[in-house]
């Protein structure tokens, strides 16, 4: 076990000592960053950064009661006089400890930890090992925001993000897809050092934009960032209000959109999008394709519905692939955000040139990960391994022009033509492997994977006759527009 690996298992042990004090997996999580914040910046030297007097050393200095009194006026003197992204990290912040005894613990736990190692190592590598945990414990239901790491690190590895390039993410998330894009060009520059300066300064200052609508989320990426020593702007608001339409177009979008819907069939406030909807997941495809800049391209989780709605969703996928060479779905097996029970895939496209907005697709590539395979969850997790097979047959070319052999109908990778798909009504849900797991008693989720599908089923009526009740009654529902969701992302 690595020194990181051994220190995230001992931070994550601490939440035990937190269950008498009512707090929650997630709770716990912002609680450490809190803490963590503070002692990460004595171990680096960074300590200028914050006020005098509201400092580790600070805290550490005083005990019982006192220390607790102190440790609530340090959280909102942060927030609003700490400047910068510490006034960030603790903007709203407030304690879920009661008892002096538990931040005692955690406080001293902190300060015996092998800080050495941990700098060594890496404290980014540690701080994602912490969210990484929280995403695995389905308790705390922190995987509506946690895309699995080898998820993100096969989507990076293909779209190859280069230095130079505007990298964004429009839900955000804990930031991971922008500290992997971040990793990948840091690894292919000697950590920057071969660019020259005034391209380091755009890679660390102007390279990276993402959006975040959860203030606790956004604060776990402001966190995530600043130990990655990415200088990111991490916009607190909606991507599908008009906050979205003021991020610059990029050069490569990597994301993993919410899934959900808005109640009573509103559709968001943005007013640039040609076809509206309520479905978040079709409504923020519509931005990633239309933020992409000419010959950029994009890497999306997205659920099975956005492959074979009908109606505006079939209007979308025609839209994308006139606008977009959609030239791969990589269809995902189940379980791999297993607490909410959802099928999904990942549509990678390519924008057409300027002025080029008909046409760009002429064929799509689809590799079905998920026919007879494992369901994967605690049992079984799901691993990098088991995503190389794609890897290797999507080619080198980021934007999908590799040599590829279709594998037929015994095989896992398909090329279907513009002209067959639209033949199906631009339903994009192919599938043609004879599935021989669905007998197989062993390969049934487990109960609360199951019992999540049926969540997820239940919700998706309730929303589906609440806008019914709206057409036939606005003035049944009060309007509400609160937005229901059901899988937040990375």
């Amino acid at each position: 076990m690595t020194a990181t690996n051994d220190i995230v298992a001992r931070l994550w042990n601490l939440c035990h000592t937190l269950r008498d004090d009512g707090v929650t997996y997630h709770e716990y999580v912002t609680e450490l960053t809190y803490l963590l914040f503070l002692k990460m910046a004595q171990e680096t030297g960074t300590e200028g950064a914050i006020p005098a007097g509201w400092r580790w050393a600070d805290l550490t200095a005083r005990d019982g009661t006192d220390q607790l009194t102190f440790y609530r006026e340090l959280l909102i003197h942060l927030g609003a006089e700490g400047g910068g992204r510490i006034q960030a990290i603790y903007a709203n912040a407030n304690t879920s400890l009661r008892h002096p005894r538990n931040l005692a613990k955690l406080v001293s736990s902190i300060d015996a930890l092998d800080w050495y190692s941990a700098r060594h190592e890496g404290l980014g590598d540690l701080y994602e090992g912490l969210l990484e945990k929280n995403a695995n414990e389905t308790k705390s239901g922190a995987g509506q925001y946690f895309t699995p790491r080898p998820l993100i690190e096969a989507m990076v590895e293909i779209t190859k993000p280069q230095a130079g390039e505007i990298v964004s993410d429009p839900a955000a998330g804990t930031l991971g897809f922008i500290t992997r894009a971040d990793r990948f060009i840091k690894d292919a520059t000697d950590d920057l050092f071969d660019l020259p300066e005034a391209k380091q300064v755009f890679q660390k200052r102007e390279a990276y934009y993402a959006i975040e609508l959860v203030p606790d989320t956004r604060r776990l990426a402001l966190m995530n960032a600043l130990l990655h020593d990415i200088d990111c702007e991490i916009i607190l608001g909606d991507t599908l209000s008009p906050t979205g339409s003021t991020v610059p177009r990029s050069d490569v979008i990597l994301t993993n959109p919410p899934f959900g819907t808005k109640k009573g069939g509103g559709g968001p406030t943005r007013d640039d999008f040609t076809f509206p909807t309520s479905n978040k997941q079709l409504a923020f495809l519509q931005h990633i394709y239309r933020n992409l800049l000419p010959a950029g391209r994009a890497a999306v989780v997205l659920p099975d519905n956005v492959l074979f709605e009908d109606g505006v969703g079939a209007k979308i996928r025609a839209d994308l692939m006139d606008k977009c060479d959609l030239h791969t779905i990589l269809r995902l097996p189940t379980g791999i955000f297993y607490a909410q029970g959802v099928k999904t895939n990942v549509l990678f496209f390519t924008k057409g040139a300027a002025n080029v907005d008909t046409g760009n697709t002429e064929a799509v590539w689809v590799y079905d990960l998920r026919t007879n395979m494992p369901s994967f969850g605690k049992r079984t997790p799901f691993t990098r391994a088991h995503l190389q097979p794609f890897v290797d047959a999507y080619g080198d070319d980021p934007k999908g022009r590799s040599p590829r052999n279709d594998e037929g109908e015994e095989g896992r990778f398909r090329r279907f033509t513009r002209e067959a798909i639209q033949a199906r009504g631009d339903n994009l849900d192919i599938t043609w492997l004879r599935d021989e797991n669905t007998d197989r008693a062993e390969d049934l989720p487990e109960p609360d994977e199951l019992a999540a599908q049926i969540l997820l089923h239940l919700q998706t009526a309730t929303e589906e006759m609440q806008a019914l009740m709206e057409l036939l009654d606005p003035e049944a529902s009060g309007g509400d527009e609160a937005v229901v969701a059901i899988e937040e992302r990375e």
